[in-house]
Order: C-alpha cells, then sequence, then structure tokens
C-alpha cells in the first residue's frame, strides 16, 4: 500500500468515531468536482508515509482513536489492501472504507472476510449522466450497480453520497437516484466546494432551498437523507 496522505485526526469521516485518515493516490475516474486532484492526477508529487510511521502512530493512539479510514483517491486500485487492512485490524481499530464501487469483487471479498466495518460509497449521478459526471464519458454501470446491490444487503454498515454541483445534477437525476437507491440506509447529499485543488475551476455549489427540494424527491424512497456542506 502507497500512503501519500496522512491526516492523524478526524471526528467526522467516521460516524460517532474518533478516526484518522490514510489517503492512497490515483484513480480510475477524474470527476470533475474531485476535492483531491492531485491526489489523483499525480501522486508521485507526494513522498509516501512509511508503514513504520503509521502504525507506530496506531499504536501510541491504543485506546485514543476508535477507527481508520482508508481514503484516496480509490484505495481498491491499490495492490496489498487486504494485507493493511487485516494489520490495521490487528491494533483493535475498527476500518471505514471509502470507495467509488467500481471493484465490487474486493468489496465483496473484504466484507465476507470480515475486514471491513463501514463503506462509503460514492455514487457519482445517476446512471444516465455517469460517464459526464465521473468524466470517463463511456463509462460502464455495471460495476456501480453490482456495488450498490450488494451494499443494499446490509452486510456491512454503509453510507450512500454524491456531491453535487449545479453544472452535473438537477430534478430528472435525482429522480432516478431515488429509484437506483430505494431502501438504502443511509444517503448523504455533499454540497460541491471548491478549493485549488479541484480537477475544474468552474463549477458552483445548489442553494440550500435547491437542495431542500431534491430531498424531498429523496425521501420518497430512501427514508435516511442528509446534507453536507452547507
Amino acid at each position: 500500500m502507497k500512503i501519500i496522505g496522512f491526516d492523524k485526526l478526524t471526528l467526522v469521516d467516521y460516524p460517532e468515531k474518533i478516526a484518522c485518515i490514510l489517503f492512497t493516490g490515483g484513480c480510475n475516474m477524474r470527476c470533475p468536482y474531485c476535492h483531491n486532484g492531485e491526489l489523483v492526477l499525480h501522486p508521485e508529487m507526494f513522498p509516501p508515509f512509511s508503514d513504520d510511521e503509521i502504525f507506530s502512530y496506531l499504536d501510541k493512539r491504543k485506546g485514543i482513536l476508535d477507527a481508520v479510514v482508508i481514503s484516496g483517491g480509490e484505495p481498491m486500485l491499490q495492490r496489498g489492501l487486504e494485507e493493511y487492512v487485516r494489520k490495521i485490524k490487528e491494533y483493535g481499530l475498527l476500518v471505514k472504507l471509502d470507495t467509488n464501487g467500481t471493484r465490487p469483487d474486493v468489496i465483496k471479498d473484504l466484507v465476507e472476510k470480515g475486514l471491513l466495518d463501514y463503506i462509503a460509497m460514492d455514487v457519482k449521478n445517476s446512471l444516465d449522466s455517469y460517464g459526464e459526471t465521473c468524466g470517463i464519458p463511456s463509462f460502464n454501470t455495471s460495476a456501480i450497480e453490482e456495488s450498490i446491490a450488494f451494499l443494499k444487503e446490509g452486510r456491512v454498515d454503509y453510507e450512500f453520497r454524491t456531491t453535487v454541483t449545479r453544472e452535473t445534477h438537477g430534478e430528472k437525476n435525482f429522480i432516478s437516484l431515488a429509484s437506483l437507491l430505494e431502501g438504502a440506509k443511509a444517503y448523504y447529499i455533499q454540497n460541491f466546494v471548491a478549493n485549488e485543488n479541484t480537477i475544474e475551476k468552474n463549477l458552483s455549489p445548489l442553494s440550500y432551498e435547491e437542495l431542500q427540494s431534491y430531498i424531498r424527491i429523496l425521501r420518497k424512497t430512501i427514508e435516511n437523507v442528509q446534507i453536507r456542506n452547507i
């Protein structure tokens, strides 16, 4: 595993847990609103953290940390993910994986082996707008649909989430998402927040009123729908 970002403390990235976050580099998507653009496009710019540095920190924080979040980039592209998660679990910590859901085989394998405690899957948009939204025009959504269906079985704690911009999301998209994610345990709408690392610079967030109108659509099929970044 190549870890190129390390936030030593977060109270918001794992629900109701004290965690640290490990960031991997590289991704198989090019979402224009991605706020970790440099990690995705230029992972070679970041010197990796050594295993000794990370696991020494976990050892020193025993009894303080509850969990480790593995994010990116896309962690499931990394070789050695299973072995790395196993090593984290040896410290008695929970493990949350942030993923775009393009490797349902990896998700299923890790869940079936009892190695993941929480999965946050980014659902980029309605299926008919996926390619445009993830920056891959010819994108095949079959893996996304498989990952969604598996998580909805409830074999691991999970959430779905969508980062929204005025340029990529509208009412018709949320009507489709309400159908795609029907019955999901939790769905979070994350309003776009620009920063210097965003892949594209000409995007804008939605208003609170617009978000509320879409929340009303989603709550017809998903009981727990919340807004982040307001």
